[in-house]
């Protein structure tokens, strides 16, 4: 018997010959990938049903105390019943009392949330190959081995869907693809207890009619610059001018523009215990502009403070980095004596924090924002 160290196979009507390393890693890369975006429905009023069944079917609305309309603070959650009258997550508890003044007003108990978000994600686990929790009531999941195509990952997802109800006592969506991205989107298309699959070759027809802010991380801000110069559907950021993209967002355009396009390379991860948040942008030209390096930090503040909000902590630290024209790097941070999730708080010290490395006439390249010493919350926003 001759035993060889190498094998022959067709790739694009060529015959190829390749060690058997680099064949594992040609079939490995042409692999169906199979991804999952599971998100919980209406995740803290939900629980707050399940555990009080006599508000069913009321609009129950998370967050901040309305004291009769002149509370402040913000919504955490809202049920659909809430959301049908037009309440929505972050929006000012004062101005939720008028469209909702007969609704059923809850603190966060946030303890409540993270146990039962446990039980979730521990059902969700077992259950992948790859398994990443992306906040308290979502998650990502690869199930590339476990089904051989769309048809069988659309009955796995309704399983899991079943398995999770039956267990939680909870709805949840799901969004099945061959990336994290579209999986994310297809998650939201349909609530709650919706399923939706998005198969590669229909993905930019799929996207093409979606308002932009359906990307994830398109906040107000960008959704702004980006109708500015004309680009108000996720069609319309697949077509654009490349250049303009980066030129406007720095290196962040290039990604807005392979979403819009359905391209998503990034690997489903496990996330050790979070320590700290963070985003950062370089800018395609080095610039001494305040004015854009402001919006842009306004930008980041907005991103952090989502994923704060998703993963239910409050922080104490805030820091800005700052990386000139010739890569000298440059960090300053202050620390609070209280803990907060506040977008305030974090967009005014973030400005602080920054303003003294706008002095002078060095250019930047890169500007950054985080927040640590972290803490899951335990009270009301």
């Amino acid at each position: 018997m001759v035993i060889t160290d190498f094998a022959i196979f067709e790739q694009n009507g060529l015959i190829r010959k390749c060690n058997i390393p680099e064949l594992i890693s040609f079939i490995s890369s042409n692999r169906m990938r199979t991804i999952l975006h599971v998100d919980m429905d209406a995740f803290f009023p939900s629980v707050e049903v399940r555990a009080h069944p006599e508000l069913r079917e009321k609009a129950v609305i998370v967050g901040a105390d309305p004291k009769e309309g002149k509370g402040r603070g913000v919504v955490s959650s809202a049920s659909y019943e809430a959301r049908k009258l037009g309440v929505k997550s972050a929006m000012p508890i004062s101005r939720t009392w008028k469209l909702c003044p007969d609704g059923v007003y809850l603190r966060p108990h946030f303890d409540l949330y993270v146990k039962t978000s446990n039980c979730v994600m521990e059902i969700l686990r077992k259950r992948a190959d790859k398994f990443e929790q992306a906040g308290i009531d979502e998650a990502y999941l690869d199930i590339s081995s476990r089904v051989k195509s769309f048809e069988e990952a659309s009955e796995f997802a309704k399983e899991l869907m079943e398995e999770v109800l039956e267990k939680e006592k909870l709805t949840c969506s799901i969004g099945v693809a061959p990336n994290k991205m579209l999986a994310k989107i297809g998650s939201d298309f349909k609530k709650p207890y919706g399923l939706t699959v998005i198969r590669e070759e229909d993905a930019k027809e799929f996207l093409r009619s979606l308002q932009v802010r359906k990307i994830p991380g398109v906040g107000p801000k960008t959704e702004e610059r980006l109708k500015d110069i004309n680009i108000e559907t996720i069609g319309d950021l697949a077509v654009a001018n490349l250049e303009l993209l980066v030129k406007l967002f720095g290196s962040r355009g290039t990604r807005l523009n392979e979403y819009a396009n359905g391209v998503d390379h990034s690997e489903v991860r496990e996330r050790h215990e979070t320590k700290s948040i963070g985003r950062e942008v370089t800018f395609e030209k080095d610039t001494g502009d305040k004015g854009q390096i402001l919006s842009i930090l306004d930008e980041l503040a907005e991103e952090v403070h989502k994923d704060l909000n998703d993963n239910g902590f409050r922080f104490k630290t805030i820091s800005i980095k700052v990386r000139y024209q010739h890569f000298d790097t440059h960090t300053r941070a202050k620390s609070f004596s209280f803990m907060t999730n506040d977008l305030d708080i974090l967009r005014n010290n973030a400005k602080r924090l920054v303003d003294a490395f706008l002095k002078g006439n060095k250019k930047i390249r890169l500007v950054g924002l985080r927040v640590s010493n972290l803490e899951m919350c335990k009270y009301s926003v």
